[in-house]
């Protein structure tokens, strides 16, 4: 088969690769009929996550048909179409017993595109499928259903949920890129009073505005509001940037929450100095994906709009290309790029 391999950073090529095969008889084979690249993805390729080798297959999300089972795997059968989850769960040990599946003990957690062969590529193997995969309802299409893979069960579990976003909230995100930008749609559900996306990219300003957030702005004057008034209820830091976490603390208010989801590539500086005396919480988190099937049936339901958070389709023998679009996003305006096995088809 062919897929996206790493090998050391700055340098991937899409190439021939073994197929995968089953290792455990809790393994599922899928083929892969979209995939997406992420953030987390950027780090690796750049040299950031030293556990990532070269010869690594990348990629964790993905949807297709399952091809073939283990003897174990007793929830999934082969011409299933699943979402493969970014974290694996053996679902048995204590962390996945209290629904921490990205702490997993039993040899899961975020493993796929990081310690094993992941996703961008024709076939995946998938490790604990009985766990680590859901079911595609028929009418879900593809650049949908695998935004459930990670995108949107980040943006509310370690993002909304951890934010405790509430109704009557001021809510600030800090960075309007995909995961920001989801977080602003499934904080809508929670009825805030207002969201506010801050990004230094004016094409994404202008998604911010159009996928539901109250204001769109540039750091500066509204910054300047919140830290002299009464401050954001919650801010969630989608940038992943040392500037966006010192950003998040300025304008949080006393008794406040900063919930932060972005992936740092580098230091940041935590002011004690400034934050001892407000009472703040800020949560950190390996997303667990156990929302999945929840976010699912809003996105089934029609309660939950994601589609416009894809905005470039690629076949996967393109998977250079898509990275390319993915990575100068903060000037093209772009956000998800999916990749498909055969020709995408317009969007519904």
């Amino acid at each position: 088969m062919r897929g996206l391999v790493y090998h050391g950073p700055s340098r991937t090529s899409w190439g021939t690769v073994p197929d995968p095969v089953l290792e455990a008889d809790t393994d599922a084979i899928v083929r892969v009929d979209a995939t997406t690249v992420c953030g987390s993805d950027l780090h690796i390729r750049q040299g950031d996550l030293a556990e990532v080798k070269p010869g690594t297959v990348l990629g964790h999300e993905a949807v297709g048909e399952v091809v073939e089972a283990g003897s174990d795997v007793h929830s999934r059968r082969p011409g299933q179409q699943v979402i493969v989850s970014a974290v694996s769960a053996c679902g048995h040990c204590p962390s996945c017993r209290d629904t921490l599946y990205g702490q997993c003990r039993g040899g899961g957690g975020w493993i796929l595109g990081n310690t094993v062969h992941g996703t961008q590529a024709e076939f995946v193997r998938v490790p604990f499928a009985d766990h680590s995969t859901h079911r595609r309802p028929p009418d879900l299409p593809l650049d949908e259903a695998v935004l459930l893979a990670e995108l949107l069960p980040t943006a509310y579990e370690v993002g909304v949920r951890n934010g405790h976003v509430g109704p009557g909230d001021t809510v600030v995100v800090v960075g309007a890129g995909p995961v920001g930008l989801a977080a602003v749609l499934v904080a809508r559900l929670y009825s805030p009073r207002r969201i506010i996306a801050v990004d230094l990219s004016r094409p994404r300003l202008a998604a911010a505005a159009r996928l539901g957030a109250d204001a769109a702005e540039l750091p500066g004057r509204m910054v300047a509001e919140l830290s002299e008034g009464p401050g954001a209820d919650v801010v969630i830091e989608a940038a992943g940037t040392p500037d966006g976490f010192v950003l998040a603390t300025r304008v949080v208010r006393a008794g406040g929450h900063i919930a932060t989801i972005g992936m740092p590539g580098r230091p940041a500086t935590l002011h004690l100095e400034a934050l001892w005396r407000k009472n703040v919480t800020i949560s950190t988190g390996q997303v667990d994906t156990s929302s999945t099937p929840w976010l699912r049936d809003l996105l089934v339901f029609g309660r939950l709009a994601a589609a416009p958070l894809v905005t470039h389709r690629f076949r996967l023998e393109r998977m250079e290309d898509a990275y390319e679009v993915f990575a100068h996003g903060p000037d093209t305006g772009a956000l998800k790029v999916v990749l498909h096995r055969e020709t995408p088809k317009p969007p519904r």
